[in-house]
């Protein structure tokens, strides 16, 4: 699967993307279904509009963000969360690394279901008509 990802996340490291995502585990889960926490589930997150999960409570700053979820909003919000969006809730002070970015972002790519637009494209090319 990491070989399928766009660069620069094809390159990632997932064993440390998995190291520096255990800095999100207490708020945050990956699994299909899983519970929303102190922060919202995250599989499905990429192509997910900011602020749209249903049933968890998002700051106003993510309701009204009108953006959707790619891994280049999701690098910035990493950053540092509060100069990304101010007003959003978030205690999280970012990953300053860029590398650690990289690797995380890589490392949801392959957790949370996400689907390069390549095999996207396939798969509605070779999905049977109605």
């Amino acid at each position: 699967m990491l070989a399928a990802l766009p660069a620069p996340y094809n390159a990632g490291d997932l064993e440390n993307g998995r190291r520096a995502f255990a800095r999100c585990r207490s708020c945050h889960t990956i699994t299909p279904g899983g519970p929303n926490m102190a922060g919202p589930n995250l599989y499905g997150v990429f192509g997910r509009q900011a602020g749209a999960l249903d049933k968890y409570s998002y700051s106003h700053a993510l309701r009204s963000a009108g953006f959707t979820w790619d891994a280049d909003k999701l690098d910035h919000w990493l950053e540092n969360p509060k100069t990304f969006l101010p007003g959003n809730k978030m205690t999280f002070a970012g990953l300053r690394d860029a590398t650690d970015r990289r690797d995380v972002i890589a490392f949801l790519k392959v957790e949370t279901g996400y689907a390069p637009e390549t095999a996207k494209a396939a798969a509605t090319a070779t999905a049977p008509a109605s």
